[in-house]
């Protein structure tokens, strides 16, 4: 309601977002312009000041333009730029962008087909892997990123930012072919539309004035989703609107706890707290791991705190100081393990069975045929939500079922559905889109056989437990010793 400018991309607010675009609406009764760019005409873009189509997939395109326009019209907030962000700082001369690298950045390598990250630190600056990154060398991770700063500050930096190997100048020759002409090309707009929106965005972006992006999985389930953020967000940088009222990037979530529960974690790649999973080539002791992932400044030198405290909430009295407090207990990833590589082992049958929570691949994953033909190819699969949803209905309701590709009598897969309890069902905390955790007490008891998540995981464990209680097994251990 602050903002004096909001661009929505990649969400159609007004429709799944209806508490929050009431502020949006707030701040266009007081005169804010709001613009949606979207292939689509929604409803978002009939309550808006302008609306602006572009092709499905081409919002880098469109962002890398308004970043051009403002490097190339200088209408960047000079000092917030100076003072708050790391344009004047100096990357490592070894450093090249994808016009001195035949298309890629350096630290391509082309049988792993990642990238090592080694030069793109600031120089003078040791490579070491931060809180929720990936081994030294590999492509960043989720989370936290360390790389040997021993203060607030890089070592070398240019505060006139003419350098050219400056955080400043690289920006400004990469985003320079993102001329108005070219996004019209790539996008599908018009020159003229496009210009609008760069201009009301610098128009609304100084002193006096911010403005505010909104975007929700219309960005975040592109496979190229991390840069279209990461290109909002560099325009917001330039601009000055990131901690300031009414600035800002907003990741709409759709659930008041969607956020929440990539916190716990549900990625297979973090803890809890965004704290690194271990890897099969990782310190073997917690002391080596802690040294290997603490940065030397900020939150993330504080790892050895909030892991020991993860470890003792889940083991308690089992986690000591002369086990490690239990660290050995942690699993080690050695492959991808995320959904979509699952999905490939289930279609190859080396998955036994799922437990969908929530979630609904057999039409809301991308390639939904292939979630389908997975969970076929199941000895067993548990769905838990509010109603039969398409993922435990696959079996004899689905478009393969229709062409006769899949018959349920030739399906080994043994579905159980299991009623969930809804929001107003269960205490819990949510995490909303501004990252504010609120605390609520459920309104009414579940129904008939309805249980929380919290219930079902509880109990599920519980008789694991029991059937284990016998056992010798050092692998059984971390679940005998769970607090």
């Amino acid at each position: 309601m602050n903002s004096d400018c909001i661009v929505i991309m990649g969400s159609n607010m007004a429709e799944n977002h209806p508490v929050g675009f009431q502020w949006v609406m707030e701040a266009r009764e007081r005169g804010a312009e709001v613009i949606h760019v979207d292939p689509r005409f929604t409803r978002t873009s009939a309550m808006v000041t302008r609306f602006v189509g572009i092709r499905a997939g081409s919002d880098i395109a469109f962002l890398g333009g308004i970043i051009n326009y403002i490097l190339e019209h200088e209408r960047w907030f000079e000092e917030y730029v100076k003072t708050y962000t790391n344009a004047p700082a100096i990357i490592d001369e070894k450093y090249a962008d994808t016009e001195d690298a035949d298309g890629l950045f350096s630290g391509w390598d082309p049988e792993k087909r990642k990238y090592s990250n080694e030069t793109w630190q600031y120089t003078g600056m040791e490579i070491t892997s931060g809180a929720g990154q990936p081994p030294k060398g590999e492509q960043s991770g989720h989370g936290g990123h360390g790389g040997g700063l021993s203060h607030g500050e890089p070592p070398e930096e240019d505060e006139t930012l003419q350098h050219p190997n400056c955080v400043f100048q690289i920006l400004r020759r990469h985003y320079r072919r993102y001329t108005p002409e070219f996004v019209a090309e790539t996008c599908g707009c018009s020159v003229d539309e496009f210009l609008y929106v760069a201009e009301k965005l610098c128009e609304n972006s100084n002193r006096e004035r911010t403005s505010a992006f909104a975007y929700a999985v219309g960005w975040t389930q592109h496979t190229v989703g991390v840069q279209i953020i990461r290109a909002a967000c560099v325009i917001q940088l330039l601009l000055g609107n990131i901690g300031r009222p009414g600035g800002g990037i907003m990741a709409l979530r759709g659930h008041a706890s969607i956020q929440g529960s990539t916190d716990i974690p549900t990625l297979y790649n973090i803890l809890p707290g965004y704290l690194r999973m271990k890897h099969t080539d990782d310190a073997k002791n917690l002391k080596d791991y802690i040294e290997e992932n603490s940065a030397p400044a900020g939150w993330w030198g504080k790892l050895d705190t909030y892991l020991v405290s993860l470890l003792k909430a889940w083991w308690g009295p089992n986690a000591r100081e002369d086990n490690d407090f239990c660290f050995d207990y942690l699993p080690r990833i050695d492959d991808d393990n995320s959904y979509y590589w699952t999905v490939q082992q289930m279609l190859q049958g080396k998955v036994k069975g799922q437990i969908v929570a929530g979630e609904n691949p057999a039409v809301g994953s991308a390639n939904a045929r292939a979630n389908r033909l997975a969970l076929s190819k199941l000895d067993w699969l548990v769905v838990r939500d509010l109603v039969e949803t398409e993922t435990a209905a696959f079996w004899h309701d689905s478009p393969e079922i229709e062409t006769g590709e899949l018959k349920p009598e030739e399906i080994g897969t043994e579905v159980f559905f299991m009623p969930t309890s809804s929001h107003v069902e269960k205490d819990g905390s949510f995490t909303n889109t501004q990252r504010l955790l609120q605390w609520h007490y459920k309104a009414v008891e579940p129904k008939h056989d309805c249980r929380s998540e919290l219930w079902f995981y509880y109990h599920l464990g519980r008789k694991l437990r029991e059937k284990l209680k016998e056992s010798q097994e050092d692998r059984d251990k971390p679940l005998l010793g769970l607090q």
